[in-house]
């Protein structure tokens, strides 16, 4: 196995165990009726002072919440670059094995944000258009940390220009530290929301990219 990838999937893991584990304190950790109509939260000391520290700005939610369809457009962007690839090959195995493992993950992080709508942990500290949602763990969060990372993975396995590889980088390292901030201090998630979503969104994407590495025998160029 190439040890880059043992290494990656060793790191994955572990988040996701962490994340696990995080999702369990979350549940046993101060857990106080402190969230709307007298929901329980979790490390609700801790998540109340900071939420009032932070206030509740809904301008930064909305500008955050309508730039959550840009990972979305990432998705789509690889779907179709798989896509192109199936009906030229006429064989979904042909299909490049990156491009493959790549459709997988995205439904396994769809599956994840679903499970945690299907079974909410807490809720939001406010209520969204009048309505108590779901808020552990983020899913805006979850969908950056999980979709931009492999823009700048695939950027480095696909293209030959060392200056747009950099340009890519940047744009989604700004965008995504802007997202993760934006709703932490837009005050619509608890503090802990915040954190898990980092926990398993770098799991699983540790866990593709050490696949990945770990099957590549041969570099994909385009």
């Amino acid at each position: 196995m190439n040890k880059n990838g043992k290494k990656l999937l060793l790191m994955g893991f572990a988040l996701v165990g962490a994340s696990s584990i995080w999702t369990w304190l979350i549940q046993t950790v101060d857990v106080q009726s402190v969230g709307l109509n007298g929901t329980d939260i979790g490390f609700a000391t801790f998540n109340t002072w900071f939420h009032g520290l932070t206030g509740v700005n809904m301008t930064l939610y909305t500008i955050t919440d309508w730039l959550g369809l840009v990972p979305i457009c990432v998705g789509m962007i690889f779907g179709f670059v798989g896509l192109v690839q199936w009906i030229k090959s006429r064989k979904l195995f042909k299909v490049d094995f990156d491009i493959r493992a790549l459709g997988i993950y995205y439904i396994v992080v769809i599956f994840c944000y679903l499970i945690f709508e299907m079974i909410p942990i807490n809720y939001r500290p406010i209520f969204i258009n009048g309505f108590m949602e779901a808020s552990y763990p983020s899913s805006t969060t979850l969908l950056v940390l999980g979709v931009m990372p492999t823009l700048v993975f695939q950027a480095n396995i696909r293209l030959k220009s060392i200056a747009v590889k950099k340009i890519i980088t940047i744009f989604t390292v700004g965008f995504s530290v802007f997202m993760v901030v934006g709703r932490l201090i837009s005050g619509v998630h608890w503090i802990t929301d915040i954190v898990g979503s980092i926990l398993l969104s770098a799991g699983l994407f540790y866990i593709y990219k050490g696949i990945v590495l770990w099957n590549s025998a041969k570099s994909f160029r385009i």
